[in-house]
């Protein structure tokens, strides 16, 4: 599956992108995973947004770039990483990482990054060069764990 990544700015988000980020996000974070949360937690609008779409401009993958200070004193993060249901089992996922990480470091310089992983996708962030800290946490209901990401590695 061929997908074209760009990455925007909150305010540059149309009305067309951010409701289909917001939608796919309750989708599959808190109908799919059941799992009530407050989605909306005032760092989109001091974020960027990557959102991977198909030739047919249908969102398929999306991750909010968040810059240092927003969800983590010392360290940038990337969060709400997501496939779509249809995109899913297609070989995006890791390359959606990828580009999250290149995306951070153009706006941003290379920088550590930590992220908050659901437990069981270790594997995967490990895959892209994330390495896990401490112990799982309970977050939402859900195993997770902090990951870091080190550019000068």
């Amino acid at each position: 599956m061929k997908i074209n990544y760009r990455t925007v700015a909150y305010a540059d988000l149309t009305n067309r992108q951010l409701y289909a980020l917001l939608r796919l996000r309750a989708e599959v974070f808190v109908v799919e995973q059941s799992c009530p949360y407050q989605d909306l937690d005032d760092k989109d609008q001091n974020s960027h947004h990557l959102l991977g779409t198909t030739d047919d401009d249908r969102l398929a993958a999306y991750t909010r770039l968040v810059p240092k200070g927003i969800s983590y004193a010392d360290y940038a993060s990337i969060g709400r990483v997501i496939t779509a249901p249809f995109a899913r089992g297609k070989g995006i996922g890791r390359p959606l990482m990828l580009e999250s990480i290149a995306s951070l470091q153009r706006l941003w310089g290379g920088q550590p990054i930590k992220i908050s992983a659901q437990a069981h996708l270790q594997a995967y962030y490990n895959s892209v060069g994330f390495v896990g800290v401490g112990d799982e946490y309970d977050e939402d209901g859900i195993p997770h764990r902090a990951m870091l990401f080190n550019p000068q590695r």
